[in-house]
């Protein structure tokens, strides 16, 4: 009893004393745009266990400068792995970092989710001297810390390729150094003469070696299926001694078919022995007329029962060892594809297929609704908005360079193109005084906006917005259609277009999704209901 009780202490310890536990921590609350400060997650685990910490060129809103190495910390039995991040934005306003997954053992753990408020630099240029802009200077860029992933599947493959590539040939080679079967002394000599013709002795000029294989091949038939010494005997001989087994056989062979035959056997001769040269078409003639005499002798050769049942056996023959080669060269193939699958799968085990989804693959609608979604402040006057992905700023240096006289600023941050499933324009403008932007002028330019995305064949409706916090604006919906370049077809999308317009600024919206999606209906519904708007600054 007193042993059994020790026992459940001890596992009660095992499972408590060495539980998995994750902690999250920032070193600064609060910074200036721009600057760097460090997300610290801290894994408490056992010495077997395999933990993977997140990574990517974004956390939520929030870049990722900087990755570092993992710390290791032995705390008794247990270890402390501390992995740290280089994080900073270059927008003020307040940004949430998502909560992260951390994998232990290939259990998932989320990190709790912070925030930390970017604040402006305030420059005052009565005191700080100002310089003209300098040229953008080229640097080598930074290559991914990812590359090495690819690296691996490529180099997977390769490997995988090879393998198949040697397990195939060496079965074929298996299979070629393996006796040639034939059922009948026809098919064989059929099959002799049809790789004759794949030697191609005639393109290289080796007539004679033509006609001497053709010559050989016809006699060995005759010699095996007809009993008679035809590779001993000349060519009068042999068809002398051809005439007499016909007639003791009682075979029916026509006389003009035995005396064509008996003119290929001599010009044979004369090619062999006397150098002649024969026409292409004469050549051409000469292997038609091999090729019908022996068939016409397979069909007058009698039949016994014994003969029959040797027929059968060797066809039955072939078929086991025509089934033979399909199952191994099905087995090639298996190995090839197996090898394949093991290559992507260590691939998607090492890099994780989210990671795949979120920067190659995407996600569909369905999964955008029920993912994690990032709430950001973007550009100005500042929109709050809650969307599936961090949309990211995509400025035209045209445009800015030649903004409206009145126009202090404007800014675009998008996601996704113009066909894909789901896809975000934002654009918010300054202005230098108080103007305020009509509402239905603003529209009319945001439909020409998105001809120039590709848009064609606009239908519009314009109605006024409100969503679920009160905030109002004007809204325009309806469909289009436009050139997908995969698919290299038309396709067609749904869009809504939301203004907001208030003195000194202008913020909108543009939404776009694949006609009849339920799933982008919602998310556009669940992304409008989320949008809050920062007054002008004056």
């Amino acid at each position: 009893m007193r042993k059994t009780i020790y026992l459940h202490i001890a596992l009660l310890f095992g499972v408590f004393g060495f539980s998995q536990k994750i902690t999250t921590s920032i070193d600064s609350s609060q910074i200036k745009i721009g600057s760097q400060f460090l997300l610290t997650i801290k894994a408490s685990v056992n010495a077997k266990d395999k933990v993977v910490f997140p990574e990517g060129k974004f956390f939520g809103a929030l870049e990722v400068l900087e990755s570092f190495p993992i710390d290791t910390v032995k705390n008794n039995a247990q270890y402390e792995l501390i992995k740290k991040y280089g994080l900073t934005q270059f927008d003020s306003g307040r940004y949430a970092i998502p909560k992260l997954l951390v994998k232990i053992n290939q259990k998932a753990f989320r990190t709790d989710s912070l925030s930390v408020l970017v604040n402006n630099i305030k420059v005052d240029t009565t005191k700080q001297q100002m310089y003209d802009i300098k040229n953008i200077i080229a640097t080598e860029e930074k290559p991914s810390s990812e590359w090495w992933k690819w690296l691996v599947l490529l180099g997977l493959i390769i490997a995988s390729g090879f393998a198949a590539y040697f397990i195939i040939k060496k079965i074929q080679k298996r299979e070629d150094s393996a006796e040639e079967f034939f059922a009948s002394p026809i098919e064989k000599a059929i099959a002799y003469l049809q790789n004759l013709d794949k030697k191609q002795l005639l393109q290289k000029g080796e007539v004679k070696e033509y006609y001497s294989e053709m010559t050989d091949i016809a006699r060995t038939y005759i010699e095996e299926s007809v009993k008679v010494p035809a590779m001993e005997s000349t060519s009068s001989e042999l068809v002398v001694a051809l005439k007499k087994a016909i007639s003791e056989k009682k075979m029916f062979i026509n006389r003009d078919d035995l005396e064509q035959f008996k003119v290929v056997l001599e010009n044979a001769d004369l090619v062999k022995f006397a150098k002649s040269k024969p026409l292409q078409f004469e050549i051409e003639k000469d292997k038609g007329i091999i090729d019908k005499f022996l068939i016409i002798i397979d069909k007058a050769l009698p039949r016994t029962e014994a003969e029959a049942e040797v027929l059968f056996a060797e066809e039955v023959r072939k078929k086991e060892l025509k089934q033979q080669k399909f199952k191994r060269t099905v087995i090639a193939v298996g190995i090839a594809a197996s090898l394949f699958v093991l290559a992507v799968s260590l691939f998607l085990y090492t890099i994780g297929f989210d990671y795949l989804k979120e920067n190659y693959l995407g996600y569909s609608t369905a999964e955008l609704l029920e993912k994690e979604w990032v709430s950001s402040e973007y550009g100005e006057p500042a929109i709050i908005i809650e969307t599936p992905k961090v949309l990211h700023r995509n400025n035209d240096e045209k445009i800015q360079n030649n903004l409206p006289e009145n126009v202090k600023s404007t800014n675009r941050f998008m996601s996704g193109s113009i066909v894909d499933d789901f896809s975000i324009v934002l654009i918010t403008t300054a202005f230098k005084d108080t103007t305020r932007l009509d509402l239905e002028v603003a529209l009319e330019n945001d439909l020409k906006e998105l001809e120039r995305f590709g848009a064609k064949n606009i239908i519009v409706k314009t109605a006024d917005f409100e969503n679920a916090k009160g905030l109002s604006g004007k809204k325009s919906s309806g469909t289009f259609t436009a050139f997908n370049s995969k698919t290299d077809e038309e396709q067609k999308m749904s869009y809504e277009i939301v203004v907001f317009a208030q003195p000194g600024g202008a913020q909108e919206i543009f939404l776009i999704y694949k006609e009849d999606d339920t799933h982008a209906k919602q998310v556009t519904e669940k992304i409008q209901n989320s949008i809050e708007l920062r007054k002008a600054k004056q």
